[in-house]
Parts: C-alpha cells; structure tokens; sequence
C-alpha cells in the first residue's frame, strides 16, 4: 500500500500560518484589553480591587482550563478544538460589541480567556504534529515570534481602537480577528486524527508530569514568563523613579518585547541546526533573564535599557527550545495535554513572577525585588553547572 507523500516544505508553511496567527490572537486578546482597562470609565472598574479582577479572569480561565482542553484534543484532535475556540473568542467578544455594558465585559473576558485555553495548547499540538521532529525549533520560533508581536502590538492598537470608538471598537476588531484566523484554520490547517492512546491513571500522569524531560523546560518557561512579565510590569516604574518620562520607559519596553520576539526564531533554527542544545540553551536563557534582572537595580537609563534587552534575549532563547523538548519527551498521542499543562506552567510564571517581586519590593525596595526573581531564576542552572563540575572525573 502507497503512503501519501509528505507536504513540501512550502505547504508545511501554508499550514502554520493560521496557527501562528491564533498564537497572534491570543497575545493580542490577552494584552489589548489588559494594557487599556485603566481607561475604562465606567463604575465597573474604578476600584483598584474591582480592576485586578478583571485582569486576572483572562488568565484565571486560562490556568483553569488549558490542561482541560488539551486533553479533549488528545481524545478527539486538536484542529476541531482549535476550531471551537477560535469561534467561541469570536462570540465572547462578539457579546460585548452587541451589549455594551460594564456588566457584559466581565462575561466577555471570561468568555475570552475560557476559548483561549482551548485553541492555544491546540496550536501548540499542532505546530508539533505537522512538523518533523527536526523542524520544530524554526517552527516553535516562529510561533513564539507571532506571540510576542501580540503581545507587544496589543497595548499599542488595543489603545488606539480604545481612543477611536472605546471598548466597543476594540472587542468588535477582535471578534473579525478571531473568525478571520478560524476562517483561514479552517481552509489551510489538515485534519490530524487523534492517535491510539493508553489507558492513564491520576498516578501515569502525576508521574509524567514531574519527570526531568517535562518539568525542566516547564519550569524554564514559567521562569521565562515570570521574568518577561515582571519586565514590561515593572521597568516603567523603575525608569519613572530615575525621573526617565513615559517615552523612554515604553521605549525600554518596547526594545524587551521587540528583542524576544527577534530572538525566538533564530533560537529555533539554531536548535534545528544542531548548533545549541536543549539544556544547554535553557540554562543559559535563564542566566542571561536572570542577568538582566541584576541590570534593573542599575540606576538610570542605562540599566532600565541593559534590563530590557537581556531578559528578552533570555526569554526569547528558552521559548522555542523549551516547547520542542515537551514535544520530543511526550507520546504523540498526549500532546494536547502536555502543551496544555505546560501552558499553566507559563501562566503560573506570569502571575507569580510580579507577585513575588511585589512582595519582596513590599517588604524592602523594588531592587530587591529584581534580585529575589533573578536568584529564582538562577538557582537551578547554578545548581546544575555545580554538580555537573563535581560529577567530573578528578585527575
């Protein structure tokens, strides 16, 4: 019996784009509406209370349910999930653009954030299934490429959209955004059938889930994610304290997003090409991330700018190194589910990356802040360099 041939490598691209475009969409979704809530007028989010609930439903939903999702994938294929939540993001902001109430934005975040957590580890399920184990380093570099454009367009667009026709403007571009890309999946993305799958106990999983081959890049990327966030949260208001504007402090920002975004793509190709390792790119990610938040504690512009340019050379090296591992160490048939449950390992970075710094800037300064994550960060490539110098032969 003849198999059919493999796609060319032109088609194998035609068939990434819309996966890269809903990692766009959930950056976009994600940071748009995040980075303008301030200007929301209304009672709904006057409280500084009030609005970090709206910020944390987005992500909250996406903690909750990626592992979810990623394993209805796993059961019945990831392009029919993809589908779903591509169309339900699409009814979610849909929902505000036709209410326009206070009341209908919390449904419509939650409703952003719930869909979200479906299509994403789905993309990422994908980009591994239709790509030869040698590709995925350009292919999860292009990925997280997409994504960091999303996230650093968003506040820009998301702002403008706000200040041309409020947030109605914006949650209507999102809706055509989300049914242009399920529109686009829906024609160029192929059908991938889920694979034959072993039975899985609580214990199976829990097992799999704390192996070094998915705990290392996991915990690589939830640092990754903690530092990149507590960079764009946190650099403004250190610049703003050296007595820098808001120009140069977006400037700085703008220069960590637009730095890890350049770096994903030529970090994958290198991974590709043999010319890096897995391990020995995560821990030299999580050194340079960690340098970089030593950098904040310099005064002035010059340490804001060294900070920036660091930790998103950092972050922009594990992201498309750590995804590939996830996908090397785990069953065809669990990808769903292991992108998923890496996803909540980001989104627990995300969140928990500020709040420590928080704390730590709570109890002390902000500096020493940066210096508790930058230790967190540090401690397990040091730790592993130490012991691998020890385990050396002695002669």
């Amino acid at each position: 019996m003849s198999h059919p041939a493999a796609p060319s490598a032109a088609a194998r691209d035609r068939q990434m784009w819309p996966l890269y475009a809903a990692g766009f969409t959930t950056a976009f979704g994600a940071h748009a509406v995040a980075a303008n809530l301030g200007a929301f007028s209304d009672d709904a989010v006057k409280s500084l209370l009030t609005l970090g609930f709206l910020l944390a439903l987005y992500d909250g939903a996406e903690v909750l349910l990626k592992p979810v999702f990623g394993t209805i994938a796993d059961r019945i294929g990831a392009r029919p999930v993809l589908l779903a939540g591509l169309v339900g993001f699409a009814v979610a902001s849909g929902l505000y653009v036709v209410a326009d109430s206070p009341g209908w934005l919390w449904v419509a975040r939650l409703g952003q954030g719930a869909a979200a957590s479906a299509f994403s580890p789905s993309a990422s399920a994908l980009v591994a299934r239709l790509n030869p184990a040698a590709k995925h380093g350009r292919a999860f570099g292009s990925y997280g490429f997409c994504k960091s454009i999303g996230y650093t367009l968003g506040p820009l667009l998301g702002g403008g959209l706000v200040w041309l026709g409020g947030f109605r403007l914006l949650f209507a571009v999102m809706t055509i955004l989300a049914l242009a890309v399920a529109g686009w999946a829906l024609l160029a993305v192929p059908a991938v059938p889920p694979l034959p799958r072993t039975r899985q106990t609580v214990i199976d999983l829990a097992r799999r889930v704390t192996d070094p081959p998915f705990l290392r890049p996991t915990a690589a990327l939830a640092g990754a994610t903690a530092a990149l966030s507590v960079g764009v949260g946190f650099l403004p208001v250190t610049g703003a304290a050296a007595g820098l504007g808001t120009v140069a402090t977006g400037a700085a920002v703008s220069v960590l997003a637009a730095t890890a975004a350049l770096v994903q793509p030529r970090a994958g190709r290198a991974l590709d090409a043999g010319r890096i390792t897995v391990r020995g790119g995560l821990t030299v990610g999580l050194l340079i991330a960690a340098t970089g938040l030593g950098c904040a504690t310099l005064p002035g512009i010059v340490g804001v700018l060294l900070a920036a340019l660091l930790i998103g050379t950092g972050t922009g090296l594990i992201t498309p190194l750590g995804f590939p591992a996830l996908a090397a160490s785990t069953p065809p048939a669990r990808l769903g589910q292991t992108m998923g449950t890496a996803e909540l390992g980001r989104e627990l970075g995300d969140a928990g990356g500020p709040l420590l710094v928080a704390g730590v800037a709570t109890a002390a300064t902000l500096a020493y802040g940066y210096a508790a994550l930058a230790i967190v960060l540090a401690a397990g490539p040091v730790l592993s360099l130490v012991l691998a110098f020890s385990r050396r032969p002695r002669v």
